[in-house]
């Protein structure tokens, strides 16, 4: 077996066909199949069905790309490692961040990191799950995950500061008369929701324990932008971390009473480089909201 063969079977669960997958590549269709073809006889196992909709994964091809992934990835830190000078660091770094977290924070940095290394790669996605995003970093997919702190959280994670939510009303709701909006006075609002396995809404469910809340879901959805735009026409209110609300939507938001804050940590792949070394500086000196004395999130 090979890195090629991890990298193309990679490709092909993402694209999910093989024509796709060699256009991603930039490869000649039949190679990829070949290489398919060869890595599922030396296995002795069937890595992808096919479905209408394309090639799936089986659950043994599931199990197969996890560790791929994990190899793939520590070959590229491996050869960026072996390629880079003291000043030119190269390779692809990987980000994972929480949704809903650091969304003014991290462009800043990156745009940062970038000037300051020009050859590196950034390749960032946003993850709902706080388990998911653990498991990634156990598994040493991840260099750098910006996350929610949470009970499960690492004892050498990065604390960089803390996320303030807020409420987002509908125009012409009642409480915008308000500066800071009282928690009680939410009873009896429909609210647009976030996923049910999402650190956004274990907020929600954790303000509602604490404060007496009932939210009556209006609807659920899986990004922040959306859940502000929702509630932004009167579907229902929705709770989000303040860096979070898009640009022309500031009028409709109202800071709670009691405070909710999240502390926000980082955390670091073990023998981090200095990618990743430098982008954690750069958002620890990030402008992050100061930690809330009156009710914290837990």
């Amino acid at each position: 077996m090979s890195l090629r063969q991890y990298e193309y079977a990679l490709a092909v669960a993402e694209e999910g066909s093989v024509t796709a997958a060699a256009e991603l590549l930039r490869v000649a269709q039949p190679s990829v199949s070949q290489q398919i073809r060869g890595l599922e006889r030396e296995l002795g196992v069937q890595l992808f069905a096919r479905t209408p909709t394309g090639l799936v994964p089986t659950v043994v091809g599931r199990a197969f790309l996890r560790e791929a992934e994990v190899a793939v990835s520590a070959s590229r830190r491996a050869r960026a490692t072996a390629r880079a000078g003291a000043d030119d660091v190269v390779g692809e770094l990987v980000v994972a961040v929480q949704m809903g977290f650091g969304t003014r924070q991290l462009p800043g940095a990156l745009s940062t990191l970038r000037r300051r290394y020009p050859r590196l790669e950034v390749t960032v996605f946003e993850e709902p799950s706080s388990a998911e995003l653990e498991r990634l970093c156990r598994r040493g997919v991840l260099d750098l995950a910006l996350m929610a702190a949470c009970e499960r959280s690492p004892a050498d994670a990065h604390h960089l500061g803390d996320e303030e939510f807020v409420v987002v009303l509908g125009a012409g709701h009642r409480l915008l008369a308000a500066d800071r909006v009282g928690l009680d006075a939410l009873e009896g609002e429909s609210w647009v929701r976030f996923d049910r396995d999402s650190a956004l809404d274990g907020v929600l469910l954790s303000v509602a324990r604490d404060s007496g809340l009932t939210p009556a879901t209006a609807a659920r959805v899986s990004q922040t932008a959306t859940a502000v735009r929702w509630a932004a026409h009167g579907l229902g209110v929705t709770l989000v971390p303040a860096s979070a609300v898009p640009e022309g939507y500031e009028q409709l938001v109202r800071p709670v009473l009691p405070a909710v804050s999240q502390p926000v940590i980082a955390v670091v792949r073990q023998g981090a480089g200095p990618a990743e070394t430098a982008l954690l500086e750069l958002l620890r000196a990030a402008a992050w909201s100061e930690p809330e004395p009156v009710s914290p999130v837990s």
